[in-house]
């Protein structure tokens, strides 16, 4: 039996025809117990959570009058209001084109473990981390000896404490998630400043909303006037662009070398690996108004490039010359540098620029 006709209409009833977690547009599929439209990837994960949803396909499946007339009471506007009511700020609502564990994490609350990849060897190794608001910190650890404390930590995070391998602070905590870069489909990619550099940690991870929470809080301490619409887009960001470009020293007579780049915001940082855990150099990006430009193509002078697309950043200081393996790799890089440039350097910019220009 194929949908009844008073179940098709509703389709185009609620959200035009759009998925009720991720905005897709071909919500084929339904809930029958909690009342929303889903696309077929969603599908697949409410159906992971029989307790909570049950899905029927919209074409291929037949309705119960009782099933038509739920959808019809709440759809997929009603659903949002009710299930998001509650749900904190800083928690990440994931887009369509995010990695499954995001949106699985939006179903249902899941508790996980982490792994963190040794900086040698290259194997993830098991690892105990700590997060705590009162500290303002990450922690990891590799021995397993243990004192308790009473911390105020997020209520769902481990309250043991260890003399820890590394502290990260809050305050410069990034994570976002690379699962095609790590190899995982857990891949999280931890990024703080060390030493005002930039360093790495790769984990097999499913607790980024706890990195979020913990951002918020310390976000909220520090600028007590913000509302919640602008510490949001604050607490967690992705890279502006990653990818290989092949680079020279600065007499641009070493011969060029194939790097992997990571642009974060201002920080052009570039690795031997991707996963690499420290950056072998780092370019800061200002502004126009700073005698900054990109330009396409290298001086004519140039040599020992492999790769024939060149780039060239001009800062008041030097040039950076990169080569791109394709003209398409060359204009999203340029986009992506341009993007920067043509913004106005905010006043805690100006001393991230002074850094570099002393770095030894």
């Amino acid at each position: 039996m194929g949908l009844m006709p008073s179940a098709g209409a509703l389709v185009g009833r609620f959200q035009d025809g759009t998925d009720a977690q991720y905005w897709s547009s071909e919500p084929d599929w339904a809930s029958v117990t909690l009342g929303v439209f889903v696309c077929q990837g969603c599908s697949l994960l409410h159906r992971g959570i029989p307790h909570i949803s049950r899905v029927k396909s919209i074409q291929q499946e037949s309705w119960e009058t009782s099933e038509v007339e739920l959808m019809a009471a709440m759809g997929n506007e009603a659903a949002k209001a009710k299930y998001e009511q509650k749900v904190p700020a800083f928690y990440y609502r994931p887009k369509h084109t995010d990695c499954k564990l995001l949106r699985e994490q939006w179903i249902r609350a899941r508790e996980g473990f982490l792994w963190k990849r040794g900086r040698d060897k290259g194997q993830f190794l098991s690892r105990k981390f700590i997060l705590s608001e009162r500290e303002g910190a990450l922690k990891y650890f590799s021995k397993q000896e243990v004192r308790l404390e009473s911390t105020q930590m997020l209520p769902h995070i481990n309250t043991s404490m260890f003399l820890g391998n590394a502290v990260m602070k809050i305050e410069t905590l990034n994570a976002t998630f690379q699962p095609a870069k790590i190899g995982n489909p857990y891949g999280l990619q931890i990024t703080y400043l060390r030493d005002n550099s930039t360093r790495n940690i790769f984990e097999m991870v499913d607790w980024f909303n706890a990195i979020r929470a913990a951002r918020f809080h310390y976000l909220q301490v520090a600028f007590p006037g913000a509302s919640d619409e602008e510490l949001v887009p604050k607490l967690t960001r992705s890279f502006m662009k990653e990818g290989f470009m092949e680079k020279t020293g600065p007499k641009h007579t070493e011969g060029f070398k194939k790097r992997w780049f990571t642009m974060d915001d201002r920080r052009l940082m570039y690795f031997k690996d991707p996963l690499d855990a420290y950056a072998r150099g780092e370019v800061f990006i200002g502004s126009k108004e700073n005698s900054y430009t990109v330009l396409p193509g290298l001086p004519p002078s140039t040599q020992g490039y492999h790769w024939n697309h060149g780039i060239t950043i001009v800062t008041p200081d030097r040039k950076f010359l990169f080569a791109c393996e394709t003209e398409a790799e060359q204009r999203d890089w340029i986009t992506a540098f341009q993007r920067v440039i043509n913004r106005p350097m905010r006043p805690q910019e100006y001393a991230v620029e002074a850094h570099f220009k002393h770095k030894p």
